[in-house]
């Protein structure tokens, strides 16, 4: 049978609040970017649920000019997709490739289930260099996480048992809280030293022994 691991992307192995600081700190300066990077999740994360259908690009555009409107910091209109325009660029976490390709050498079969666009994770996927079987993205299937279509469209697709397939992530809110609801087996890279709410399987916080948790699980 086979074995999946499912990863999400952007703060697992994309430095997704790396990628966003940076643009922040470019549009409104260094000082402001530890106040508004918590101020940003939240406002994406609402218009996530109130348009699911949207594009990810759309929501990195509309959450970025909310921002500045809420917090009375001037934008200009041409920058308003600064930060769409960024995504391609955002690096992976050092350690992910290696990770990655000891994963796949232990015989995990690897997907992503992302809050993304297919043309932002193709990206995204060419800079960690690492072959994935597929990815499952927002837009392609109208839903954001938390809501469960990501892992019922892998579901769909693969057929596999929830017995053979781990989700790995760092998003409690995101991931970790849906995937355990769901009953899967769960691996937490807790890169921000928060509390686990809910409990996952394993905790580590770099993707570093990604190999050995997995094969500990299934």
């Amino acid at each position: 049978m086979d074995r999946w691991a499912t990863f999400d992307c952007y703060g697992t192995l994309i430095d997704w609040n790396g990628g966003i600081g940076r643009e922040l700190e470019s549009l409104f300066g260094a000082e402001h970017v530890a106040r508004l990077l918590p101020g940003y999740h939240e406002l994406e994360r609402a218009y996530e649920r109130e348009r699911p259908n949207a594009s990810y690009r759309d929501v990195l555009t509309v959450a970025l000019v909310r921002l500045a409107e809420r917090e009375d910091l001037p934008l200009d209109a041409g920058e308003h997709d600064a930060l769409a325009r960024s995504l391609p660029n955002w690096e992976p976490f050092p350690e992910v490739p290696a990770a990655l390709e000891d994963a796949r050498s232990r015989g995990w079969k690897l997907a992503i289930l992302s809050n993304t666009d297919r043309d932002y994770i193709d990206a995204s996927m060419e800079r960690i260099g690492v072959p994935f079987e597929f990815a499952i993205v927002a837009s392609e299937i109208g839903s954001y996480k938390p809501a469960p279509k990501h892992w019922q469209s892998f579901e769909g697709r693969t057929g596999a048992p929830r017995t053979a397939h781990i989700h790995v992530a760092a998003s409690l809110y995101h991931d970790i809280a849906p995937a355990v609801e769901l009953g899967l087996p769960t691996v937490w890279i807790n890169r921000l030293g928060e509390d686990a709410e809910p409990e996952p399987d394993v905790e580590l916080h770099s993707l570093t022994g990604l190999g050995v948790a997995l094969d500990s699980l299934g």
